[in-house]
Formats: C-alpha cells, sequence, structure tokens
C-alpha cells in the first residue's frame, strides 16, 4: 500500500512538472489558432493567421534569417571545433594549456559582455554590422559547446583503428576522411544540434551585432513584447517548434541507426 502512494505521488509529481514546463508550449499553439486578434481569450479556431504568415509576414524573413545564421554558423563552428579538438588532444605543442583555457572562455563570460566586446571590437574594425558579425559573433559562443561535445567522444576514441589505417598504406588524410571522422560523426551530430540550438534562440549577442535588415526572428519578438505581440508571432514560435520537433526526430534516427550499424559491425 505503501508503494502504491509512494508510486502515485512520484506520478503526480512528475505530471505536474511536465505541465509547468510545457503548458507554456501548448498555449503559444493553441493561440495560433485564435480567431481573436486580442490574444486574451480563445475565440474559435481559425487558419487565417497562418496564411498571412505564409503570404509575406515580415516575421518570416526574420525566422529564415534566423535559420540561415544557425546553419551557416553551426556549419563553421563543427569544422573549425573538429579541427580544434584533435589538435589540441593528440598532439603537444607549446601554449597548449593556455589554448585550451582560452577556448572555453566564452562558456564562462556573460553574453551582454560578449555582445559589447564584439560590437566594440567591429566598430574598431570598421566592420559594417550584418549577416558577417553575426556569424562571427554567433560561431564565438557556439564553437566552445561543440569542443565540449567532440572532445566527451574523442576521449572514448580508439586511436588503433587510425594506426591500422595507416599500417594499411592509409595518408592522414584518407585516414581522417574514412576513420576518424565517421568514428567522431555522433560527436559532430551532438555538437551541431546544440549550436543550432543556441545560435537559433540567442537574443543578447545578436541584438547588439545586428545592422539594420538583419533582425533576428528571437530580437524581433523581443522588441515586439514591449507592445501589443502580433498573432503571427504565436504562429512563426509554432512553426519553429515544429522545426525543432522535426529536427530532434531526425537527430536520433541517424543516432540510433548510426549505433546499430555499430553494433551490427
Amino acid at each position: 500500500m505503501k508503494h502504491k502512494k509512494k508510486e502515485f505521488g512520484l506520478i503526480l509529481f512528475m505530471s505536474l512538472v511536465y505541465l509547468f514546463l510545457y503548458m507554456p508550449i501548448f498555449v503559444i499553439i493553441m493561440y495560433s489558432f485564435n480567431r481573436s486578434g486580442d490574444n486574451l481569450t480563445f475565440q474559435g479556431f481559425t487558419l487565417h493567421w497562418y496564411k498571412e504568415v505564409f503570404g509575406g509576414d515580415p516575421l518570416f524573413s526574420n525566422l529564415w534569417l534566423s535559420i540561415k545564421l544557425a546553419v551557416v554558423s553551426t556549419v563553421i563552428s563543427c569544422m573549425l571545433g573538429i579541427f580544434a579538438t584533435i589538435g589540441t588532444y593528440r598532439y603537444e605543442f607549446k601554449l597548449k594549456k593556455y589554448i585550451n583555457g582560452l577556448l572555453y572562455i566564452p562558456l564562462v563570460i556573460p553574453e551582454l559582455v560578449i555582445g559589447l566586446a564584439s560590437l566594440a571590437a567591429f566598430t574598431k574594425m570598421g566592420m559594417k554590422l550584418g549577416f558577417a558579425t553575426l556569424v562571427f559573433s554567433h560561431v564565438t559562443f557556439c564553437l566552445p559547446f561543440v569542443i565540449i561535445t567532440l572532445r566527451a567522444r574523442i576521449a572514448d576514441f580508439d586511436s588503433s583503428l587510425e594506426e591500422a589505417a595507416m599500417d594499411l598504406g592509409s595518408n592522414q588524410w584518407s585516414t581522417l576522411r574514412r576513420v576518424t571522422l565517421p568514428l567522431l560523426a555522433p560527436g559532430i551530430l551532438s555538437g551541431a544540434f546544440m549550436s543550432v540550438t543556441l545560435s537559433i534562440d540567442d537574443v543578447i549577442i545578436s541584438y547588439f551585432v545586428s545592422g539594420a535588415g538583419q533582425i533576428t526572428f528571437p530580437v524581433k519578438v523581443y522588441g515586439m513584447v514591449r507592445g501589443k505581440i502580433s498573432t503571427n508571432v504565436y504562429v512563426v514560435s509554432t512553426l519553429m517548434i515544429t522545426g525543432c520537433i522535426l529536427f530532434y526526430l531526425i537527430y536520433m534516427f541517424i543516432m540510433r541507426q548510426w549505433t546499430k550499424r555499430i553494433r551490427d559491425n
């Protein structure tokens, strides 16, 4: 009897936790179909706001900019992260420990400081604020997360596989492409997933380094919070939630297939 009470209490507690976490998401999705535009009461189901967004609402262009920014910064972060991880983990050189420390500095510095520092640096160099400055800044704070993920993967890496490939006549580039990168693929995917999430979610850094006509979706929504929030914000947010869920399902499918392939081999 006591065991059943504890089990019921645990289920009730976890249900309340999940309700607290996901209720705001459900509210956003529900109000994206709201017939009323005041966002105060739900007055019926409609697809009018979705038609308006896909018909050329400016918020859609802001969302598209955020997606492009996330993809570009993630690709660059993963490429730099792969070589930085392999170089700092496998090879010994002077100032290695200092370089390792510098790689993790963006993790402990507040985003406000990174945003201000980036703005000051771009202004000093005479760079025009725009997509390039957004990419550079996002790579700066996404790269450490990619490196951390890859280091966790490379720590369990069996270097004898690379040595065997080299003994069979493979050069360093071929070994990297056919042996090292495939074995690091789960870590690369995990780092990419984290980088995309961080980039799309960022507000503070993007606020400082975005130029005219280069306003990301989170920054746009942040500016709209001060006044009346349009129902189209809920629509675009719902599309983002759907995209994130699909992206996560694809990621889990790839990881499951990859794990199954390793077990079969």
